[in-house]
C-alpha cells in the first residue's frame, strides 16, 4: 500500500506524530486508526459481497479490480484470440527507434534482414529520404521597402 514511502518519510511521519500527539497518547491514536481501518475493510469486503450476490451467478467470476480502465485494458490486450502478441513480438522498438535516429541525423542505416526498412526504402524509389533541415532562401521582391513574409500555401 505504502511502497513509495522511503525511510527518510517514515522517519519524518514517526517524528511528526510524536510531536502532534505526544509520547503518551500515541499508542492510543494508533491503536484507533488501526481499528477505524479495518472497520473500512471488513465494510467494503461485506458491500463487494453483498454486490456479488445481486448480481447472480452469471457474474460469479466478476473482480472489482478489473473496473480499473487500466486492468480492464491489459487484460483485453493480453486476450490470445486478437493475436496481438505476435505483433508485439514481431514489432522491435529499439531498431525502429535507430532507424529513425539515423535519418534525422542523415546517416546511413545499417544493413539489416528486416522487410519494414526495405520496403520503406522501395516505396521512396530506392533512395534515402533527406529530413534535414535546410535554410529557405526568401524570393527577391522588386519593391525594395516589401518585408512581407512569402506565401505559404500549406498554412492556409
Amino acid at each position: 500500500m505504502f511502497n513509495d514511502i522511503g525511510a527518510l518519510e517514515l522517519v519524518t511521519l514517526v517524528v511528526l506524530a510524536v510531536l502532534v500527539f505526544g509520547p503518551d497518547k500515541l499508542p492510543k491514536v494508533i491503536q484507533d486508526v488501526t481499528r477505524t481501518i479495518r472497520k473500512i475493510r471488513e465494510f467494503s469486503d461485506s458491500a463487494k459481497q453483498d454486490i456479488r450476490q445481486e448480481l447472480g451467478p452469471e457474474f460469479k467470476d466478476f473482480e472489482f479490480e478489473d473496473l480499473n480502465p487500466k486492468t480492464f485494458i491489459r487484460k483485453q490486450l493480453d486476450n490470445d484470440e486478437l493475436g496481438l502478441k505476435e505483433i508485439r513480438n514481431g514489432f522491435d522498438l529499439k531498431k525502429e527507434m535507430a532507424e529513425v535516429t539515423d535519418a534525422v541525423h542523415g546517416r546511413d542505416p545499417e544493413p539489416s534482414s528486416s522487410g519494414s526498412s526495405s520496403s520503406a526504402a522501395a516505396g521512396s524509389g530506392g533512395g534515402r529520404i533527406d529530413m534535414s533541415k535546410k535554410p529557405e532562401t526568401p524570393a527577391k521582391t522588386d519593391k525594395p521597402g516589401d518585408d512581407r513574409p512569402p506565401f505559404d500555401m500549406d498554412a492556409t
